[in-house]
């Protein structure tokens, strides 16, 4: 056992999934997996599964790679073999993204630990989508080793995703920011949009539907590069809007997501323009920034950082539609939608795949307002929480 922490409140499914997989026992099984795959002690699921006794024949790893290799975004990862376990390790972000036949040829089950962050645009639910797919027609079970939504259950926000905008970052309809935990997810994805494979979610204990991750007591291990602390996740749902736009959304910085801006950007006067409109529970304080590497690398950026003071309160997509208002009416000469290819998508404009339709982007050209731009996300999320209620597992 590693140096981890005893006094957690919530604990991942990973903690109890050696015995909840009775069924398996001495059966092949694969593990889609990544750095933040860990018990509640930062055992590696990998080693704990194994040490457990649970037969792993094969590990998958998503986008970043299964060990977090791949530091920058959007960077492939190779098949090869793990020089630890000495197992082989398919990448499922590379010239796939879903296991193929072959990956799952011998394998009588594929379990799915990843730490999601509660957003639609965020990979990792995708792959399990796909992987659940795949299961469905190889005739094998797919298992959810479950883990706590960073950002709580509480709350949704955002467009939901509409048909004809599917791409890598939003395969099904839902939110933006979907209040769901991956079990639950993969739940409702399995009935109400037909994938129909054998699924089992191995539940996380102690977790509600109030919690974000500082409730949990759990250490906070990166699920991805640019997330690298849970204070990044309660502005993530919005900013990572900012990736659809000229701005540096704090890439090549210590602070992604928190940080924003450009060289053309007056932090000051941005400050003014957004005095009043970013909603609870968030301050921005204008700064300036040198990104190490995507955008803007190696040149001074004038922008801001947000600071959440009331991460319940909070709503990052609201925050963020008013700073993109705000920037387009301060700079509009400057300021720009990034170009396609994004995410393996080569047509659609990067903004409209992130919000899901081409409403964002019409309405801040258009000079409307926030309220307007979010006058018909309401009642989308209202027929969600209708649609996924069945398939909640925490209070």
């Amino acid at each position: 056992m590693t140096a981890g922490t005893r006094s957690a409140v919530a604990r991942p499914g990973l903690d109890s999934a050696a015995e909840s997989l009775a069924r398996f026992e001495g059966r092949p099984l694969g593990l889609v997996l990544h750095p933040a795959s860990v018990t509640s002690q930062l055992d590696f699921a990998a080693d704990a599964l194994l040490g457990a006794g649970v037969r792993i024949e094969a590990l998958f790893g998503p986008q970043h790679g299964a060990r977090g290799e791949k530091q920058d975004n959007m960077i492939e990862s190779e098949h090869y073999t793990d020089p630890i376990t000495g197992l082989p390790v398919h990448s499922l972000y590379s010239e796939v993204r879903r296991p193929t036949p072959e990956m799952l040829s011998g394998l009588d089950g594929l379990l799915f630990d990843l730490q999601d962050v509660g957003v639609r645009v965020y990979t990792f639910v995708w792959t399990m989508a796909l992987a659940m797919e795949a299961c469905a027609e190889a005739g094998i079970p797919f298992v959810v080793l479950d883990r706590p939504n960073p950002v709580g259950g509480e709350v949704r926000e955002g467009s939901v995703l509409r048909a004809g905008f599917e791409s890598f970052v939003g395969l099904h309809p839902i939110p933006l920011r979907h209040g769901l935990t991956a079990g639950e997810l993969a739940s409702w994805l399995n009935v109400e949009r037909g994938i129909g494979c054998d699924l089992q979610v191995i539940p996380c204990t102690g977790w509600r539907r109030s919690m974000h991750w500082s409730d949990t007591g759990l250490p906070w291990v990166m699920p991805s590069p640019n997330l690298p602390t849970a204070d990044s996740c309660d502005v993530y749902p919005g900013m990572v809007l900012v990736e659809g736009t000229n701005l540096s959304e704090g890439r090549g910085t210590t602070r992604p997501f928190e940080l924003f801006g450009a060289p053309y950007l007056d932090p000051y006067a941005l400050a003014r323009a957004v005095d009043g409109a970013l909603g609870p529970g968030v301050v921005l304080r204008p700064c300036w920034f040198e990104p190490t590497f995507q955008k803007h690398a190696g040149l001074v950026c004038g922008g801001g950082q947000l600071h959440v003071t009331d991460r319940r309160a909070v709503r990052s997509v609201h925050t963020t539609v008013a700073i993109l208002r705000a920037v387009r009416a301060q700079a509009p000469e400057d300021f720009a939608w990034r170009p396609p290819p994004y995410e393996y998508e080569e047509v659609l404009a990067p903004i409209d795949i992130l919000w899901g339709h081409e409403g964002l982007r019409q309405g801040v050209d258009d000079g409307a307002s926030v309220e307007e731009i979010l006058a018909d996300v309401e009642g989308e999320i209202t027929d969600f929480e209708a649609s996924v209620r069945p398939y909640l597992i925490y209070d």
